[in-house]
Protein backbone atom coordinates (compact mmCIF):
# COMPACT_ATOMS: atom_id res chain seq x y z
CA UNK A 1 0.00 0.00 0.00
CA UNK A 2 1.43 3.39 -1.07
CA UNK A 3 1.55 6.50 1.33
CA UNK A 4 -0.44 8.77 1.11
CA UNK A 5 -0.58 12.74 2.19
CA UNK A 6 -1.88 12.04 5.31
CA UNK A 7 1.28 9.63 6.37
CA UNK A 8 3.62 11.52 5.08
CA UNK A 9 2.28 14.56 7.05
CA UNK A 10 1.84 12.41 10.39
CA UNK A 11 5.82 11.51 10.05
CA UNK A 12 6.77 15.04 9.96
CA UNK A 13 4.47 16.00 13.09
CA UNK A 14 6.14 12.41 14.71
CA UNK A 15 9.55 13.41 14.18
CA UNK A 16 8.52 16.99 15.68
CA UNK A 17 7.56 15.69 18.79
CA UNK A 18 10.32 12.91 18.83
CA UNK A 19 12.81 15.61 18.89
CA UNK A 20 11.37 17.70 21.54
CA UNK A 21 10.84 14.57 23.53
CA UNK A 22 14.55 13.58 22.93
CA UNK A 23 15.08 17.48 24.18
CA UNK A 24 13.31 16.64 27.90
CA UNK A 25 14.51 13.25 27.92
CA UNK A 26 11.25 11.50 27.94
CA UNK A 27 10.60 13.07 31.56
CA UNK A 28 7.27 15.32 30.98
CA UNK A 29 3.51 15.32 30.92
CA UNK A 30 3.21 16.52 28.03
CA UNK A 31 4.85 18.42 24.79
CA UNK A 32 3.53 22.02 23.42
CA UNK A 33 4.82 22.72 19.84
CA UNK A 34 4.46 25.53 17.92
CA UNK A 35 5.11 26.47 14.38
CA UNK A 36 4.04 29.42 11.95
CA UNK A 37 4.60 30.00 8.11
CA UNK A 38 3.69 33.38 6.76
CA UNK A 39 5.45 35.37 4.15
CA UNK A 40 8.17 32.93 4.16
CA UNK A 41 9.30 32.96 7.41
CA UNK A 42 9.60 29.99 9.53
CA UNK A 43 10.02 29.83 13.29
CA UNK A 44 8.53 27.56 15.65
CA UNK A 45 8.79 27.31 19.71
CA UNK A 46 8.39 24.66 22.07
CA UNK A 47 7.45 24.32 25.88
CA UNK A 48 6.15 21.50 28.62
CA UNK A 49 3.80 20.30 31.35
CA UNK A 50 6.29 19.27 33.98
CA UNK A 51 5.09 18.02 37.22
CA UNK A 52 1.73 19.95 36.61
CA UNK A 53 3.39 23.05 35.54
CA UNK A 54 3.76 24.69 32.36
CA UNK A 55 7.84 26.02 31.88
CA UNK A 56 9.21 27.42 29.25
CA UNK A 57 12.51 24.85 27.66
CA UNK A 58 15.56 26.71 28.91
CA UNK A 59 13.59 26.59 33.08
CA UNK A 60 13.07 22.68 33.12
CA UNK A 61 15.10 23.08 36.00
CA UNK A 62 13.20 24.90 37.75
CA UNK A 63 10.62 22.68 37.67
CA UNK A 64 12.17 19.00 38.96
CA UNK A 65 11.84 17.37 42.69
CA UNK A 66 14.67 16.55 44.69
CA UNK A 67 16.82 14.10 43.83
CA UNK A 68 16.07 14.37 40.00
CA UNK A 69 18.80 14.76 37.81
CA UNK A 70 19.28 17.86 35.84
CA UNK A 71 18.10 17.95 31.96
CA UNK A 72 20.65 19.60 29.90
CA UNK A 73 18.90 23.19 29.01
CA UNK A 74 22.15 24.65 27.01
CA UNK A 75 21.68 27.04 23.91
CA UNK A 76 23.31 24.77 21.72
CA UNK A 77 20.51 21.70 22.46
CA UNK A 78 18.16 24.32 22.39
CA UNK A 79 19.46 25.55 19.01
CA UNK A 80 19.21 22.08 17.47
CA UNK A 81 15.87 21.54 18.16
CA UNK A 82 14.55 24.49 16.83
CA UNK A 83 16.86 24.04 13.86
CA UNK A 84 15.42 20.38 13.71
CA UNK A 85 11.68 21.90 14.13
CA UNK A 86 12.12 24.64 10.98
CA UNK A 87 13.45 22.12 8.49
CA UNK A 88 10.27 20.16 9.49
CA UNK A 89 8.64 22.91 8.70
CA UNK A 90 10.08 23.45 5.34
CA UNK A 91 9.33 19.66 4.90
CA UNK A 92 5.23 20.83 5.77
CA UNK A 93 5.77 23.33 3.18
CA UNK A 94 7.30 20.88 0.54
CA UNK A 95 5.11 18.50 1.00
CA UNK A 96 1.79 20.19 0.33
CA UNK A 97 3.53 21.99 -2.29
CA UNK A 98 3.72 18.61 -3.66
CA UNK A 99 0.42 17.44 -3.03
CA UNK A 100 -0.88 20.89 -4.22
CA UNK A 101 -2.52 21.33 -0.21
CA UNK A 102 -2.68 24.86 1.22
CA UNK A 103 -0.31 25.28 3.45
CA UNK A 104 -0.67 25.90 7.30
CA UNK A 105 0.32 29.63 8.60
CA UNK A 106 0.16 28.13 11.81
CA UNK A 107 0.61 24.62 13.94
CA UNK A 108 -0.03 24.16 17.02
CA UNK A 109 0.58 20.62 18.54
CA UNK A 110 -0.19 18.96 21.95
CA UNK A 111 1.61 15.57 22.55
CA UNK A 112 0.34 13.88 26.20
CA UNK A 113 3.21 11.14 26.50
CA UNK A 114 1.32 8.94 29.14
CA UNK A 115 -1.60 8.54 26.71
CA UNK A 116 0.81 8.55 24.05
CA UNK A 117 -1.88 11.10 22.26
CA UNK A 118 -1.47 14.21 19.59
CA UNK A 119 -3.52 16.80 19.59
CA UNK A 120 -3.41 19.42 16.88
CA UNK A 121 -4.70 22.72 15.66
CA UNK A 122 -4.36 24.24 12.44
CA UNK A 123 -4.43 27.77 10.79
CA UNK A 124 -4.23 28.84 7.17
CA UNK A 125 -5.02 32.38 7.85
CA UNK A 126 -2.37 35.03 8.69
CA UNK A 127 -1.85 35.33 12.43
CA UNK A 128 0.75 38.06 13.31
CA UNK A 129 2.43 39.15 9.50
CA UNK A 130 -0.77 41.67 8.73
CA UNK A 131 0.43 43.43 12.38
CA UNK A 132 2.62 45.95 12.46
CA UNK A 133 4.56 45.18 15.34
CA UNK A 134 3.69 41.05 16.33
CA UNK A 135 6.13 38.59 15.34
CA UNK A 136 5.70 34.89 15.04
CA UNK A 137 7.83 34.87 18.81
CA UNK A 138 5.11 36.98 20.58
CA UNK A 139 2.10 34.62 19.23
CA UNK A 140 4.02 31.61 20.76
CA UNK A 141 4.66 33.47 23.76
CA UNK A 142 0.98 34.13 24.09
CA UNK A 143 -0.08 30.66 23.62
CA UNK A 144 2.46 29.61 26.50
CA UNK A 145 0.56 32.57 28.70
CA UNK A 146 -2.78 30.63 27.85
CA UNK A 147 -1.73 27.38 28.37
CA UNK A 148 -0.06 28.64 32.11
CA UNK A 149 -3.38 29.88 33.12
CA UNK A 150 -6.09 27.55 31.20
CA UNK A 151 -5.14 24.16 31.19
CA UNK A 152 -8.31 23.75 28.28
CA UNK A 153 -5.38 22.92 26.04
CA UNK A 154 -4.25 20.17 27.77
Amino acid sequence: MSKIFEDYFSEIQTDMVSICLEYVEERAEKIYIYCSFEEGIVSSDYFYNINGKVVERHKLNDMLSSGENNYDVSVQRQSGVVKILNMDIKSVINLCKEYNREIPTEMKLIYNIEENSLKAEYKYELVYSDDPVKTADDVAMEWFEEISKDNSWS
